[in-house]
């Protein structure tokens, strides 16, 4: 009974870290940054896929042994609908978190990053992807736990 609670948290504790970095990475990101914020979008970054990472590890322990059990998932097409969407976030993200490590060193001269029209264009695109795809995203997720599409 703890441990399933344990998970639960985790994994609600991971959700929310995405949801909260992405929000904040969307806020944030902007055509003239300074070093500043590059740096704080740099680390907001490593955030959020430090709690997808975890997600992933805390939703999959949940469904396997936890729960209403693996083969109630498996048979979901919200479980795989929220899976695909996750992938999406997952594959947008790419863009963005290569080129705030590529930023790397300006940062550590202490200048604001150089951003093109078409990366500031690109980047701020997948960011409001992201942002809209995480509507559906929560959606899914509910209506699974309720078992709707069963």
């Amino acid at each position: 009974m703890l441990a399933n609670a344990l998970v639960a948290y985790a994994h609600f504790v991971a959700a929310f870290g995405i949801a909260a970095t992405l929000f904040f990475e969307w806020f944030t990101y902007s055509r003239n940054l300074t070093a500043r914020e590059a740096r704080r979008l740099v680390l907001a970054d490593r955030w959020y896929g430090v709690f997808a990472a975890a997600l992933l590890v805390a939703g999959f322990t949940r469904a396997a042994l936890f729960e209403k059990g693996w083969s109630f998932y498996a048979q979901s097409p919200l479980f795989h609908a929220k899976l695909t969407l996750f992938i999406l976030i997952g594959l947008l993200s790419v863009y963005p978190t290569i080129r705030f490590l590529k930023w790397g060193p300006d940062l550590k001269a202490g200048r604001a990053p150089q951003v093109t029209d078409t990366q500031h264009r690109m980047i701020s695109s997948s960011l409001n992807a992201e942002i809209v795809l995480l509507v559906p995203l929560l959606l899914c997720a509910s209506l699974m736990a309720k078992g709707v599409g069963m």
